[in-house]
C-alpha cells in the first residue's frame, strides 16, 4: 500500500544565470554580428547611449623575458649559414616572449569623433565594403530578352527559361519541365521552347543556356570564324572527347580526332581558352571582407597584441537616467533595464579580457611561426590555451570561433593556429601545419624532370625525424590542390 511522506534532500545543480547566458553569448559572437547586437540593444534600452568622449590608447606589458631573448627573423633573399635558421627556429620556439598587450581601459573607453559608435577614426585601418549594386546574371539576361523583340508567348516562355538557369549559367531544367511551370496560362510543345533556348543562347555572355559543359564550349567555338586554324578538330573534340583532353595525353586524341599534332594543340588551345562557367563573367561572388579583431605587430620591444578599436562597441550607461530613478521603489522596468545596461557592459569587458588573453598566449606559443613561416609551426590544441590562461575548453573554443588575427604574415582565423601533431623520432611533435608547408617547399624545390613520389616524401620527412605515412602525404597534397607526380611531369614535357 502507497503511503504519503515528506522527506528533505540536499543537491547541488549549476544554474545559468541571465547574466552569464549573456555573457556565453556575446563571447561567441563575431565582430559584425556583435555591432549588430549591440545596435538594436541602443534601440530598445533606454538606459544605454553610445559614447562621445574620446580617449587616448593605454597599454601595459604582460610579464615575460626581456627583449633581448626574442630572436629576430632574417631578412628574405640573405642566406643562412651552418644551419643558423634551424637554430633561430629553436631558439624561438624555447625562448620566453615579451607580448605587450595595448588596450582599452573599459571604465576610461575611447569613442569615435564620428556619430556612430562602433567605427574608428584611424587613418590608417579605414574599412572597405563592396559594392553592393551589380548586376545579377539574370537582370542581364532579362535586359536582353526584353531587347529581342519576341512575341508575347515566346517572352513568357523565355522568362521561364531564364528562371531555369543557375549562378554559372546552365539550363538546368529540361524542355519538359519547363513546359509544365508555364501551365495552364500557356500550354508550349517541347518544339517551341527549343527554339526559344535557341534563342537565349544567343545572348550575352557566350555559352548561356547550356545543358552540359560540351554545349557550353560549343556555342562558344561557333562564334569563331570558320577559317580559324584547328577550329574544325575543336568542335569535334568538345562534341566527343572532353574526357580523353582531360586525361592530357595527346596519343589517344590523335587516334580518334586522326588530326596532325599541330592541328590538335591549336585545338586544345582554343577550347582551354573557352569559359566552362559563363554565369560567373557577370554575377561574380561578391568580395567578403574580414574584419580582424586583433593586431598583432612587431615592435622594438617584442611582439604586440591590440585589439582593434573599430570592433569595440562604444556604449555606456546613460548617467542621467540613471541619476533620476534614485532610490524609489517605481519605476520597475527602467530599474530593470538599468540592470541589463550594467550586465551587458560586464560582459563586454569579459569578451575583451578572455580574447585579448587567448590572443596573447597564441602569440607566445607561435612567436616561430610569425618570425620564420608555416614550417616553423607549433602543434597546439585548445586544452593548451584553456590550461595557459586557466579557462575551460569550451570558453576557447567559444573565444576562437569567427575571430580573426590580423599579423605580418596575414589574416588568420584564431583556430587556424590549432593543428593536429606527429609525433617525431626524437620525442618532440610536429605540426600538422608545418608538415604541409614541408611537403610544399619539397615539391617546390624537386627536380624538373624528376618530380617526387608521395614515397619519397615520405622517406624525405622520416629522415628530417618527421615519420609520415604516404597516404598521409598524398592526404595533405590533395588538400593543397597539389597533383601527383606523374601529372606534374606530364605537365612539364607540354611546356
Amino acid at each position: 500500500m502507497l503511503k504519503t511522506s515528506l522527506q528533505l534532500r540536499m543537491s547541488q545543480q549549476l544554474t545559468m544565470t541571465p547574466q552569464l547566458q549573456q555573457a556565453i553569448r556575446l563571447l561567441q559572437m563575431p565582430a559584425i554580428e556583435l555591432q549588430t547586437h549591440i545596435s538594436e540593444l541602443l534601440e530598445s534600452n533606454i538606459m544605454l547611449e553610445p559614447e562621445d568622449d574620446h580617449d587616448p590608447l593605454t597599454s601595459f606589458e604582460a610579464l615575460g623575458a626581456t627583449p633581448n631573448e626574442l630572436p629576430t627573423a632574417q631578412p628574405p633573399g640573405e642566406d643562412s649559414e651552418g644551419g643558423e635558421d634551424h637554430d633561430v627556429a629553436a631558439a624561438a620556439t624555447e625562448a620566453e616572449a615579451t607580448v605587450e598587450v595595448i588596450d582599452d581601459v573599459w571604465d576610461e573607453r575611447s569613442a569615435n569623433a564620428s556619430d556612430s559608435p562602433y567605427n574608428s577614426d584611424d587613418d590608417d585601418r579605414a574599412q572597405e565594403f563592396s559594392d553592393a549594386g551589380t548586376e545579377t546574371l539574370q537582370e542581364h539576361l532579362a535586359w536582353q530578352l526584353d531587347m529581342a523583340k519576341l512575341q508575347p508567348r515566346q517572352l513568357a516562355i523565355g522568362r521561364a527559361i531564364l528562371d531555369a538557369i543557375n549562378d554559372d549559367g546552365y539550363l538546368i531544367d529540361s524542355e519538359e519541365v519547363i513546359a509544365d511551370t508555364l501551365r495552364p496560362e500557356i500550354d508550349a510543345s517541347v518544339e517551341e521552347i527549343a527554339a526559344v533556348i535557341a534563342i537565349v543562347q544567343h545572348f550575352d555572355p557566350p555559352g548561356i543556356a547550356a545543358r552540359s559543359i560540351s554545349e557550353c564550349i560549343l556555342l562558344q567555338l561557333q562564334l569563331l570564324d570558320d577559317d580559324t586554324p584547328g577550329l574544325e578538330c575543336a568542335k569535334r573534340m568538345a562534341a566527343h572527347h572532353l574526357e580523353l583532353m582531360a586525361q592530357r595525353d595527346l596519343a589517344p586524341l590523335r587516334r580518334v580526332l586522326g588530326c596532325p599534332d599541330e592541328e590538335i594543340t591549336l585545338a586544345l588551345a582554343l577550347v582551354r581558352s573557352c569559359q566552362p562557367r559563363p554565369g560567373s563573367q557577370v554575377s561574380a561572388a561578391k568580395a567578403e571582407y574580414v574584419v580582424p579583431d586583433v593586431f598583432v605587430r612587431r615592435g622594438p620591444t617584442g611582439w604586440t597584441v591590440e585589439m582593434n578599436p573599430a570592433t569595440l562597441p562604444r556604449v555606456r550607461v546613460n548617467q542621467g537616467y540613471a541619476n533620476l530613478l534614485g532610490r524609489g521603489a517605481g519605476h520597475a522596468n527602467m530599474r530593470a533595464q538599468l540592470q541589463e545596461a550594467r550586465w551587458l557592459l560586464k560582459s563586454l569587458e569579459i569578451r575583451q579580457d578572455t580574447l585579448i588573453r587567448v590572443a596573447r598566449t597564441i602569440v607566445e606559443r607561435q612567436i616561430a611561426f610569425l618570425e620564420l613561416g608555416d614550417e616553423h609551426m607549433r602543434p597546439m590544441i585548445l586544452r593548451d590555451i584553456a590550461e595557459a590562461i586557466g579557462m575551460h575548453e569550451s570558453t576557447i573554443s567559444r573565444v576562437t570561433s569567427g575571430k580573426y588575427m590580423h599579423t605580418p604574415r596575414g589574416v588568420f582565423e584564431l583556430r587556424f593556429f590549432f593543428s593536429s601533431h606527429v609525433g617525431s623520432s626524437d620525442g618532440s611533435e610536429t605540426s600538422s601545419t608545418a608538415i604541409r608547408a614541408k611537403i610544399r617547399k619539397l615539391i617546390r624545390e624537386e627536380q624538373p624532370g624528376t618530380p617526387l613520389s608521395d614515397s619519397r616524401i615520405a622517406e624525405l620527412l622520416s629522415d628530417e625525424g618527421i615519420p609520415v605515412a604516404r597516404r598521409t602525404v598524398a592526404k595533405y597534397r590533395e588538400a593543397m590542390g597539389i597533383e601527383p607526380s606523374n601529372e606534374r611531369k606530364r605537365a612539364l614535357a607540354r611546356v
